[in-house]
């Protein structure tokens, strides 16, 4: 069976004073709080809500 790729996101910047939706881009990734990392699927999706919140957000090198 195929190992699935995946990519592992870091959050670095506050959600506090952003736009709702940003917010609820981070909560739909599994973050919330500074230094909080997810590790996800590597879909368009998923990349796609990473673009979104690039400024709040690092992806980790495994």
């Amino acid at each position: 069976m195929a190992k699935k790729a995946t990519v592992t996101v870091r959050q670095t910047g506050s959600a506090t004073r952003r736009k709702p939706d940003q917010r609820a881009t981070l909560v739909g990734l599994g973050l919330g709080r500074i230094g909080k990392q997810r590790t996800l699927e590597d879909t368009p999706s998923v990349r796609g809500m990473i673009a979104k919140v690039a400024h709040m957000v690092k992806i980790v090198e495994e």
